[in-house]
């Protein structure tokens, strides 16, 4: 490879440390800089990790970054990516690719008309876990799929979250929060959606903070806490999804994929890795898959190593800001169908499935 992809990272909250972490390690990219629109907290990341600190808006302008890697709140990702391809930056960005199609859809065109690419979390689905699941599917080991299902549910973050009050806000919700985990994965296993069918529901109307300063203060629920639905897959697969911040405990596989042939269980498309499991048909038996594809031992990060090898080498990048935005298409459409009591709802937008990553692949060379 040439020279690393230099990138400058906007917004260095929490989050920001495990992409510092593993891009560090990686081939293909270098940060160079950190910007945050709270200088203090920019310039302690920037000591920590040894770049150089500075406003957003003096990071857009600065020469050497050639990438931006946009770590804002969702409500920030459509203005902060829109900022970094005027001034000519390639952009990476945590999930969601914005908060809503109509803002996420001139982020495609804007960086199509300047030549740029568009990255988007997650990249978990490029781990050993969902790209060995991937492997198992497309040499038949289950079989011809016919359906799938696929479920995240929870309390909600607030018994943990010092600062909770966002996931409850427009933009928030357990569907716009997880959902893209659980939808990137679908849809790099079975392909792209058609329409769906959505129900939604919320068991209350306002929350309490369990920890931090705030414990103990209340807030309200301006979002859907429990969205469920089926999504029809182009194949013709039926998924069912569950999303809810109303469950205290269950019992749900993560997803599973039911076809001709047997059963596969894809492990939590929110980590890298973990067990594939497969029972064949006729049998009793829960069998635990080799790994067979996927970037081993992989973080937060890989996604936008991906993309760098592929604005050295040319082709396309996994994680993209397509794919992202049919995952987005796909949420929106389901809250939509909920709204309505149900009525199905059409998926404007396609995709081709990712590129799958091989066995052994690494970021600069997959």
């Amino acid at each position: 490879m040439g020279e690393p992809l230099k990138v400058g990272v906007v917004g260095t909250g929490t989050i920001s440390r495990t992409y510092f972490e593993h891009l560090g390690k990686l081939p293909g990219t270098e940060v160079v800089a950190a910007a945050d629109l709270d200088l203090a907290r920019a310039k302690a990341t920037g000591e920590k990790y040894g770049v150089r600190a500075m406003s957003p808006d003096e990071l857009y302008d600065d020469a050497e970054v050639e990438a931006v890697l946009n770590l804002t709140i969702p409500a920030a990702h459509a203005s902060v990516t829109l900022a970094a391809i005027g001034a000519g930056k390639h952009v990476y960005g945590e999930k969601p690719l914005a908060v809503t199609r109509q803002e996420a859809r001139p982020l495609l065109g804007a960086a199509e008309k300047a030549g740029l690419r568009i990255g988007c979390a997650p990249d978990t689905v490029l781990g050993t876990g969902t790209q060995t699941a991937r492997v198992l599917l497309d040499r038949g080991d289950v079989g011809v799929p016919a359906a799938a299902s696929a479920f995240f549910v929870s309390p909600g973050p607030e018994p943990w979250h010092p600062d909770p009050e966002f996931y409850y806000k427009p933009g928030g919700g357990p569907l716009l929060d997880m959902g893209p985990y659980y939808l990137s994965a679908l849809v790099t296993l079975l392909g792209p959606v058609r329409r769906v069918n959505g129900r939604v529901s919320r068991a209350k109307q306002e929350r309490t903070v369990g920890s931090g300063p705030k414990e103990g203060t209340s807030f309200g629920v301006d979002v859907d806490t429990h969205v469920t639905g089926v999504i029809e897959h182009e194949s013709g697969v039926l998924t069912t999804v569950v999303t809810s911040f109303d469950v205290w405990g269950a019992k749900l596989p993560r997803i599973e994929i039911y076809g001709s042939e047997g059963t596969l269980s894809v492990p939590d498309p929110n980590t890298f890795g973990g067990d594939v499991e497969v029972r064949a048909a006729g049998g009793r038996d829960w069998t635990v898959a080799p790994v067979a594809g996927g970037y081993a031992e992989s973080g937060r990060g890989y996604g936008l190593a991906d993309m760098a090898r592929a604005i050295q080498q040319g082709g396309a990048h996994r994680a993209s800001g397509e794919l992202a935005f049919h995952v987005l298409d796909i949420m929106e459409a389901l809250l939509e169908s909920g709204a309505q009591g149900g009525t199905p709802v059409d998926v404007e937008s396609t995709v081709a499935r990712p590129a799958a990553v091989p066995l052994d692949a690494t970021p600069d060379l997959a």
